[in-house]
């Protein structure tokens, strides 16, 4: 097989485990680029990766120009985004115009508004096919390989799937009295919006962590979980009809709920833009400036998450319960990738996810989710690639890597 070509744009957290890990894919990339806005982050990234070499580069994701330029000059075969939700659509259409193939780890979010879902990338379907290109939406974990666990589940273990949650446990402690895991913007935009949840053809709003429940994750214990809208959600039910019910649950510890809550109360998680001396800030935007940087938590980060998918349905006209999951060690993703385990766990899909792609293996002209593809090359991979899975069915491991 010819080598292919790599570009990735964004060079946060997340940035930094995809290409650590795609530089070690000797066998596939001839060579990589790493841009973003800021240079010196990539080049810090590209350092220290390896063995393909690793260019880097200056771009602005939202200008659709510059990006063809940049994508077109390096000669990319394949353009892995995982800059802002913001810039989905600029990097989908620069993709279009030069002939590359798209991956991406989170769905499309207008900046002036906190709310996200799959229609305005959905749309780009009949330009993809009509390009000859493939379009992988949501390579990350959760959407990403919990959409696969998903497909795998329903593919091995089921006639019919009827209950479907995701849950999420980050169970580490960075040493921070408060601090996001990833993006601070996109993090709390998230929790601060309303809920919803899928039931019985109809979606349901809550009120923000309005609703929360005791979650038993594997080797970390019970831990309370709250009830969010997660864009899996949407394509899940979408691909897979049977299901009566899907919902969302994430941990988060008091202490990160009234500092939250104080955030919120006096303004400081709004995306309204207000004037400050003369100019316009949008105070979010202030607030990720003080946070801690994402990346900078891995070295002194102790624990682990987990996250799986927990299903019920029936099998040979049986009742079944399947649950899938992996545990990732704060510890052990910063051994590898100089990352903490939020970072990796969406890194690592995200460099298996455009490797696929760059191979073949997952090809479909057209805008696609991760359920869409076989889910069995993808889970062969991602254990050997640092995220070992398991499987419990009705109660007992039925396989584990």
């Amino acid at each position: 097989m010819q080598k292919k070509r790599l570009m990735i744009i964004g060079a946060g957290g997340v940035g930094n485990v995809a290409v650590r890990k795609s530089a070690r894919m000797e066998e596939l990339y001839e060579e990589i680029l790493l841009a973003s806005r800021t240079k010196a982050k990539c080049d810090a990234i590209a350092k220290e990766a390896g063995p393909v070499k690793v260019r880097t580069a200056q771009v602005d994701a939202d200008n659709i120009d510059e990006l063809a330029n940049l994508i077109s000059s390096f000669k990319a075969d394949v353009v892995l985004n995982v800059a802002l939700p913001y810039q989905d659509l600029s990097i989908m259409e620069a993709c279009l115009r030069t002939g590359a193939h798209y991956v991406d780890t989170a769905n499309y979010e207008p900046k002036d508004e906190a709310h996200f879902e799959y229609s305005h990338q959905w749309a780009y379907e009949e330009r993809f096919q009509k390009a000859g290109l493939t379009a992988l939406l949501g390579s990350g974990f959760d959407p990403g390989v919990t959409n696969v666990f998903t497909a795998y589940a329903e593919k091995h273990y089921f006639d019919e799937m009827h209950y479907l949650d995701i849950v999420d446990c980050n169970a580490g402690d960075h040493g921070k009295s408060f601090a996001t895991n990833f993006n601070p913007e996109i993090n709390i935009r998230e929790i601060t919006q309303n809920g919803r949840y899928f039931e019985n053809g109809e979606w349901i709003s809550t009120e923000p962590l309005e609703i929360h429940q005791s979650v038993d994750y594997p080797r970390v214990g019970a831990k309370e979980s709250y009830l969010l809208f997660h864009e899996e959600l949407e394509s899940l039910v979408k691909h897979f009809p049977t299901l009566k019910r899907a919902r969302f649950w994430m941990t988060f510890g008091q202490q990160y709920i009234t500092f939250l809550r104080v955030l919120e109360e006096v303004g400081m998680t709004s995306i309204k833009p207000i004037t400050f001396q003369g100019m316009e800030i949008q105070p979010l935007q202030f607030l990720k400036a003080v946070l801690p940087e994402p990346a900078s938590l891995g070295a002194n980060y102790q624990g682990q998450t987990s996250i799986g998918c927990q299903i019920r349905g029936v099998k040979d006209g049986k009742p079944r319960t399947v649950f899938i999951f992996n545990n990732c060690s704060h510890q052990l993703a910063y051994q590898d990738t100089k990352s903490q385990a939020v970072s990796y766990t969406t890194g690592v899909p995200a460099a298996l996810g455009a490797s696929l792609v760059a191979r073949g293996i997952w090809s479909r002209s057209g805008v696609n989710n991760m359920e869409q593809f076989d889910p069995d090359p993808f889970l062969e991979e991602l254990g050997p690639l640092g995220l070992p899975w398991e499987v419990v069915v009705d109660g007992k491991l039925a396989f584990g890597v």
